[in-house]
């Protein structure tokens, strides 16, 4: 057995492990990446991140910001697609299709086409038709940028979940919604009362996806703002980029940035584990 788990588990240890055990020895020293010798600063680094850096913090704040919203939308707008799915008796292989092909798709290009839609294609249409709404500084303006940023990353992760809900709710017993509908219930309380609690754990996964995910956004925000207007989009990953390459070079620090991320991340990804297990088994 450990012959056939051996090459993956090398490479694995290899490319994984110790990587992370590497980032955790350099989030205490003051290395810059490129000289041999650097000194070790205990916490420094950690303390400064969380005291004395503005611009993380704000990325911070961002962050949770997109996540809270990416949690609730993406899983609602999964599920409403999977119902919708599910319940058509033709064409069930086109639309799982449509709807899971911007996943396939990688979302550096994908900004980038939403970028030309969001600066070219719709002050188009604004400016022709009726839609004036339409003609907004989607990309340069704060208010606007980050829902740019959500409506482009619902459209390359709302398939993924669709799919897992699709799985899920074929999964659910015929009989009992057939019994629930001789009880008198209509299909929407036959919906809340039989199917939502029978895919409870699918609604875990798919949460947990989004969080692991939404903490972790990079590609979509790089493509469309940059972080930017100024630093207004920037998300905890672009920051950890920019303080590593960008700025000053200093790789402890910016180590230890990424630490406090997967401190993060464990710590919210466990409650909502915890809380979730609770509610299925009360279910």
């Amino acid at each position: 057995m450990l012959a056939f788990v051996f090459p993956a588990l090398l490479f694995y240890s290899v490319f994984m492990l110790a990587p992370a055990i590497g980032g955790i020895w350099y989030s205490l020293t003051d290395w810059n990446g490129l000289n041999p010798s650097y000194k070790l600063v205990g916490f420094a680094n950690y303390i400064e991140a969380l005291t004395d850096d503005p611009i993380y913090l704000k990325s911070v704040f961002f962050t949770l910001k997109y996540v809270m919203f990416m949690v609730v939308l993406q899983n609602a707008f999964a599920l409403l697609l999977a119902v919708l799915v599910e319940s058509r008796r033709r064409s069930k292989v086109w639309f799982r299709t449509i709807f899971m092909m911007p996943n396939m798709m990688s979302m550096i290009i994908g900004g980038f086409m939403w970028m030309f839609i969001f600066t070219k294609v719709l002050p188009y249409i604004a400016n022709h038709t009726i839609l004036h709404f339409l003609d907004r500084s989607w990309i340069g303006d704060p208010g606007y940028s980050f829902y740019a940023i959500l409506i482009v990353a619902l459209w390359g992760g709302v398939g993924y979940l669709m799919i897992i809900y699709i799985a899920a709710l074929q999964g659910v017993p015929q009989n009992l919604k057939e019994a629930a509908a001789i009880d008198g219930a209509n299909k929407i309380q036959t919906f809340w009362r039989v199917t939502l609690p029978m895919i409870l754990p699918a609604v875990t996964i798919g949460i947990f996806v989004t969080l692991n995910s939404s903490f972790k956004v990079f590609d979509v925000v790089y493509a469309l703002t940059g972080g930017g207007p100024g630093r207004a989009t920037q998300v905890i990953a672009l920051n950890i980029l920019e303080e590593a390459f960008y700025r000053n070079n200093r790789y402890g620090y910016a180590s230890a940035k990424a630490m406090i991320l997967f401190v993060i991340v464990c710590l919210i990804t466990l409650v909502q584990l915890r809380l979730m297990k609770i509610r299925e088994v009360e279910v």
